[in-house]
Parts: C-alpha cells; structure tokens; sequence
C-alpha cells in the first residue's frame, strides 16, 4: 500500500506534515488483507449508522437512475422509496458483512411493484431488481426468512447471503447494475 500525502480542506502547513506523516504510518496498522475496505470509495459509508446507511442507498439508487436516463420521483408516501420509469420501488441498501454476507433488512408487504436490492462491496456492486410477491412468497425461497418473530413472525422478511454465491433463484433478476438496469427499462 501506497502512504499518499493528504489533500483537501487541511490549510495549516503543520496539520499537513502531520497528516502526510499519519498516511505513511497507515500501512503499518492497516493491512489490506484484513480489512477489504482500505481504499474503496464506498468505505464512508460503513460509518454511517443504520437509518443513514438506507437513506445512502436510496440516494445512491436514484442518483444512478438519473445519470442513465430514466425518469425517478419521489413517491410521497412511505410504502415505496422511489417511482423509477413509472413503477413504484422499494430500495433495500446492504455493504458487505464481515462475514462476507449481504443482509437486505426490513422487507416488507406495502404498496411497492418491485423492491431493488443493491450490494456495495469494497470495488464492486451488485443489484437485483426482484417483484415484490417473489421475496414474500411463501415457503420462502433460500435466503429468505423472517426477521422478527422467528417462524411465527409475519410483519418483516430479510434476504441473507453470502455476497459470493447469491442464491440461484436471485440470477434471474440481475446481479450487476447493468442488468438490473435492463430489468428497469423493461
């Protein structure tokens, strides 16, 4: 790893010195292979709490619709995060785990035609683009299971999976933002 002199808003010449001096220490307790995070552009995101780390994800969602040229609206209710291309989404937002999992939280039966799951992985992302009466079909598929209440709960689902092996039922709803976004023009 590479100790690179800071840039930014640090004015004081000292401060400075003292920085460039922390980012060369850096390697020293940092170590890449144990912490996958070390240099992703997405790492900033870990340190938000929960609620935030949602809204990111919702932000992030719309943000990427846009820029490639689909109409994304504000649904002005709570049962659906965005109206993307006409249809009402719900965005469920996960970072990588360490224990290498994905956990999409806080499925649940509102007013929302399909529920987009994206996964933020150090350098890379994953995203599915999944009909609602898929993830709350039941027997559930693999991966799916109540949140709250163990069998007996019925208010909340969660999707939970190692990050590397999506279950194979998930493959037909994308996997990349590419073809989720071909999923999203449909």
């Amino acid at each position: 790893m590479t100790a690179v002199a800071p840039s930014g808003p640090i004015s004081d010449p000292e401060v400075r010195l003292l920085a460039t001096i922390g980012a060369g220490l850096m390697q020293d307790y940092v170590d890449p292979a144990t912490d996958p995070w070390v240099g992703s552009p997405f790492a900033w995101i870990r340190t938000r709490p929960s609620r935030q780390r949602g809204a990111i994800g919702e932000q992030l969602i719309a943000g990427w619709a846009a820029a490639k040229g689909l109409d994304v609206l504000r649904t002005g209710d709570s049962d659906a995060d965005r109206v993307i291309n006409g249809r009402r989404i719900e965005i469920k937002f996960s970072t990588l785990w360490e224990s290498g999992v994905y956990k999409f939280q806080q499925i649940r039966n509102q007013r929302y035609d399909l529920c987009l799951l994206l996964g933020i992985s150090p350098f890379t992302a994953t995203c599915w683009i999944v009909p609602k009466a898929v993830l709350l079909e039941q027997p559930f598929r693999a991966g799916l299971s109540h949140q709250h209440g163990g069998a007996a709960g019925t208010d909340t689902v969660w999707l939970s999976f190692p990050a590397d092996r999506p279950p194979p039922w998930l493959s037909e709803y994308g996997g990349t933002l590419a073809a989720a976004f071909e999923l999203l023009v449909r």
